[in-house]
């Protein structure tokens, strides 16, 4: 393995988080537990593996990615805007009227963003769809979506799931977000997962689970992802909050509306990354 690389794709995902929480304490409240969850994912993606290019949004011949689980859309935002889609000031405007940053993704709205999504289940049928079109017309690109360990509830998920195996979308990189929470509460609680590895195995996919903060582990499984010849499920073992113990440890932090204290700590992270940079 590239210490380099690892080394770059840590720092990233340093930057993604800080843009994040800034991002999301001038709105004041927001989507800031799944956000956290997700930002090695996207540091791993857009910083070494997608084929993009952020002065040609369009690119036909570019790897896309859907964010199925809509409301983490601020750190989708953060990511964007640090790879040069848009400039990071226009993070400031988060949710606010007339913005291009909608709490959840507008394909329509922002540069970058492929498909929009929010209704839990259909981000992951919209990317399916996407990467069965690029593969009728002979793309050599892939196709990467994150769906929530709670999302997995949804039935229409699990349908699209089994069309991809059907059709041997080997151009359709999926992972899940397995931070354990979901809007009302524990997933294990409200309706459990079991084993995720062995029921996208039994739905056609080739499937491993990774430790979902480690650039490195999922650096090194997306890689063995597209050396399979059959869609894949990278299983993300995660905490939500991810990165911050102070928000890590809440048992409701799903959405927060920022308190006196939320803010410190969030200010506290700031300024510790600031300090190492």
């Amino acid at each position: 393995m590239n210490d380099e690389i690892i080394e770059k794709l840590e720092k990233f995902s340093d930057q993604i988080r800080v843009e994040t929480l800034k991002e999301l304490k001038e709105l004041g409240f927001g989507h800031l537990g799944g956000s956290m969850s997700i930002i090695e994912t996207l540091a791993v993606l857009y910083g070494e593996i997608m084929r993009i290019d952020p002065k040609n949004p369009d690119l036909e011949e570019r790897d896309y990615f859907v964010l199925s689980k809509g409301h983490a859309g601020p750190a989708l935002y953060a990511t964007l805007a640090l790879k040069g889609y848009f400039p990071l000031d226009m993070l400031k405007t988060l949710n606010q009227n007339g913005t291009k940053l909608p709490s959840h993704p507008d394909r329509l709205l922002t540069a970058g963003v492929d498909a929009t999504t929010g209704s839990l289940g259909q981000g992951i049928s919209e990317a399916v769809g996407i990467a069965l079109g690029n593969m009728l017309k002979s793309l050599n690109n892939y196709t990467y979506c994150i769906v929530g360990d709670g999302e997995l509830n949804e039935g229409q998920c699990w349908e699209a799931i089994m069309f991809a195996a059907h059709h041997n979308l080997d151009n359709f990189i999926l992972f899940i977000d397995e931070n354990k929470k979901q809007l009302d509460g524990k997933t294990e609680e409200i309706c459990k997962s079991f084993d995720f590895v062995k029921k996208l195995e039994s739905f056609g996919f080739r499937a491993k689970r990774v430790q979902g903060d480690l650039v490195s582990e999922i650096y090194e499984a997306v890689n063995w992802a597209k050396l399979q010849d059959a869609p894949v499920a990278i299983v993300l073992d995660t905490i939500k909050g991810q990165g911050i113990p102070y928000f890590e440890k809440m048992e409701t932090n799903h959405h927060l509306r920022f308190n006196d204290q939320d803010i410190k700590e969030i200010d506290k992270f700031v300024c510790q990354f600031d300090g190492k940079n």
